[in-house]
């Protein structure tokens, strides 16, 4: 019987294209779909074996062009690009926009006090360190010991600054002080991402031709990805941390939203 669907379907590239806006916005709403965290380990399974197949010219019966993206992106929801191990659930891509929410509006809402900004801090560079090594480059492992200086150096740097800029808010516009945690984000991630990927800065990553075959290492291509992570970590960051504080500043000054003494011990 011939195969439902053509075998020239290229699903390693993404199923959109990608020098479009829309073609983008399709692609990543899809990568990062939290519902793909609640999948369960037979769907998996299922999917990195339709993903498997297809790459050795294997066609299961009935099966749509639109199963097969649907198994892709289910299966790089999951699976490691380089080694194919299945990744840790909090560290999957689909697994960042509830993390994040939830996280972000802690630290946003709980950074009036140092504990809780050293509880908070620590809670998000946990999150950081647990994505950093599930997304590592395959070809350059992670030690045990460069794991925990990546994640103690950043923790330190996250509170340092938090704790830093709190005590110097206190003196200035309440609003300067809604920024500290997004200025402690900043600071980790340019301590933390380096420290994680430093592997790749001292040994380089695989570098391709335009027919995707590799070529050789590269120290200088691994420098500018990082610094790219760095920057876009820090950007993402910023829509959701950088333009809640003159909203809220705004609002808590209107009565229904004002904040009685009594209550501040909340926050």
């Amino acid at each position: 019987m011939a195969p439902s669907i053509p075998l020239n379907i290229n699903i390693k590239e993404p199923r959109w294209d990608q020098s479009t806006f829309a073609g983008r916005a399709n692609h990543f709403f899809t990568v990062t779909d939290p519902r793909n965290i609640l999948l369960s380990n037979a769907t998996l399974e299922k999917a990195r074996k339709i993903v498997h197949d297809y790459r050795q010219g294997i066609v299961a019966p009935g099966l749509t062009e639109d199963e097969l993206w649907r198994a892709k992106y289910i299966y790089d929801s999951a699976f490691h690009p380089d080694t194919g191990e299945k990744m840790f659930v909090i560290g999957r891509m689909s697994a960042q926009v509830p993390m994040n929410m939830t996280i972000t509006g802690c630290m946003m809402t709980f950074y009036r006090t140092t504990p809780a900004v050293l509880f908070w801090q620590w809670i998000n560079q946990s999150f950081n360190a647990i994505v950093n090594y599930t997304n590592r480059s395959g070809d350059a492992p992670i030690t045990v010991g460069q794991l925990g200086t990546a994640y103690v150096s950043a923790t330190t740097g996250a509170v340092a600054t938090a704790l830093g800029l709190n005590s110097l808010a206190k003196r200035v516009s309440p609003l300067v002080g809604r920024f500290v945690p997004f200025a402690a984000v900043a600071a980790a991630n340019c301590i933390n991402i380096p420290l994680m990927r430093q592997r790749e800065i001292k040994f380089g990553i695989p570098v391709t031709d335009e027919n995707g075959k590799r070529v050789g290492e590269s120290s200088k291509a691994a420098q500018q990805a990082i610094a790219q992570v760095v920057i876009s970590r820090i950007l993402m960051a910023a829509p959701g941390m950088a333009i809640p504080p003159f909203i809220m500043n705004t609002l808590e000054k209107k009565a229904f939203l004002k904040i009685s003494q009594n209550e501040r011990f909340l926050q």
